[in-house]
């Protein structure tokens, strides 16, 4: 699933190409990734507005119309959003095309369909979006003390890992980045967050920042699968730089001692060093 790297790197392709542009008309195939609402309540919804901006909360996609309205835009799975010259050959899975004013297409594939494109009332998105609404602290988007971190770790003695999948804790970490970023830390995956001292608490803090920033300055992680890729198809190459996500069996790189492990926490894939987490 595209994390927060990977979306916000395609909320600044939209930022760049879609913000001030006006849909002229809109398409919409399957109707699964319309599924909270209609297709027709979509096409109502979208047709002859202008995008004022692009925004992200978390990994979902929130764009303010003209209307009133906003669109959201969440990838799940497999979900892209693609830019594309006027009569482009779309690729297969393509269930969203909004036709620009400048002649261009927007378009929003999808071979799982778990993702969604949705328009709705942000008065109300409390209503419409509950998941939106009860998102935790963006650490990118929002202001994000060292301070606001000492204080979640310290109210709960749930294991870190599950803890920072939490989105209504800390919004936009998937599996490949909380991996990651406990990695930086040097934390073992199943440590109770309460165990953690100022220090430890400062290290994770700064590896969360860290790890996304960097992530996002590459384009995010495009994995074996290929499905990630950016508004204009390219791939991100953050994949490059993982020290423990998907290299169970190798020699950790970091401490050069350790083998890194593969476990489950939380029900969730877990790739780690037992030597130099700790």
């Amino acid at each position: 699933m595209p994390e927060l790297p990977e979306v916000e790197t395609v909320r600044r392709g939209l930022d760049r190409h879609l913000v001030g542009r006006r849909i002229v008309e809109v398409e919409v195939g399957r109707e699964r990734v319309v599924r909270r609402t209609s297709r027709e309540a979509l096409i109502a919804g979208l047709t002859n507005t202008v995008v004022l901006r692009a925004e992200r909360r978390g990994k979902y996609l929130l764009l303010p119309l003209d209307s009133g309205d906003s669109v959201m835009i969440h990838l799940r799975m497999s979900g892209q959003v693609l830019l594309a010259d006027g009569g482009a050959e779309r690729p297969p899975h393509t269930h969203v095309v909004l036709y620009l004013d400048d002649g261009r297409e927007a378009w929003f594939v999808d071979p799982r369909t778990f993702g969604e494109v949705v328009v709705f009332d942000p008065d109300h998105v409390g209503i419409e979006l509950p998941g939106v609404a009860a998102l935790g602290v963006d650490p990118v988007a929002d202001d994000f003390p060292r301070e606001e971190l000492r204080t979640i770790v310290r109210s709960t003695s749930r294991a870190l890992k599950p803890l920072l999948l939490d989105q209504r804790v800390i919004a936009g970490i998937g599996n490949i980045y909380a991996d990651e970023v406990l990695h930086r830390a040097r934390l073992r995956p199943d440590r109770a967050a309460d165990t953690l001292d100022a220090a430890a608490t400062w290290r994770l803090h700064d590896a969360i920042t860290g790890v996304l920033t960097e992530a996002i300055a590459v384009g995010g992680s495009t994995l074996g699968d290929a499905q990630y890729v950016d508004l204009m198809g390219q791939v991100g190459s953050y994949q490059d730089d993982h020290r423990v996500y998907g290299r169970t069996g190798e020699r950790c790189s970091t401490c050069g001692r350790g083998w890194i492990r593969r476990t489950v926490s939380g029900g969730r894939s877990t790739h780690f060093c037992p030597w130099c987490q700790r």
